[in-house]
């Protein structure tokens, strides 16, 4: 039987493949389809907050960038 895991759950799973387990981040980030940088932060959130920092956390994101288009001269 397949259960799905919350996104807590999976990134509680990840922080302790990682800490515990010794799984490099790489290999972590791989399997769950995220970048590196998202299973650190996740590390270091977990580090300082506990369990209760690990649910969904907006990111902050750059804004696309826009190319201006060309200007129609008639």
């Amino acid at each position: 039987m397949l259960v799905e895991l919350s996104v807590m759950e999976q990134r509680y799973q990840a922080v302790l493949a990682v800490v515990q387990d010794g799984w490099r981040v790489v290999e972590v980030a791989r399997r769950l389809g995220v970048s590196r940088q998202s299973v650190h932060n996740w590390i270091a959130r977990y580090e300082r907050e506990g369990l209760a920092a690990l649910p969904t956390v907006p990111t902050v994101r750059r804004p696309a960038r826009t190319r201006s288009l060309p200007s129609s001269k008639s």
